[in-house]
């Protein structure tokens, strides 16, 4: 059994996203590009965006802290510390509106 703090791993990569030129940082917590399940921690800072891209699987985000937009074709949804956003099947992008730590969830 392994065993790990998604508060201390957000704030990890919330501090690193302070210094990336990118404003962003992001680790995977569990699996992988081998497995069908990968969960990855993204820290990114307000304004930051992820730009559109494909849907890699069924996924899910779940927002650990801060405020963010998911972007998918004319829709948008808007999720907070606690919320679960399914992602659809489609292009989509995210949009940090603070600074923001979410769980990415993705199954192949």
């Amino acid at each position: 059994m392994h065993k790990l703090s998604l508060d201390a791993v957000a704030r990890e990569h919330l501090e690193k996203a302070a210094t990336a030129s990118t404003g962003r940082s992001a680790g995977t917590v569990y699996g992988g590009h081998e497995q069908k399940l990968r969960q990855t921690v993204l820290g990114l800072t307000a304004g930051t965006s992820l730009a559109e891209h494909e849907n890699p699987g069924e996924s899910t985000l779940f927002v650990l802290n801060g405020r963010v937009r998911l972007h998918a074709g004319d829709d948008a949804w808007e999720g907070r510390a606690g919320d679960l956003l399914i992602i659809p099947p489609q292009r989509h992008s995210l949009e940090a509106l603070e600074d923001s730590a979410v769980l990415l969830t993705v199954a192949k």
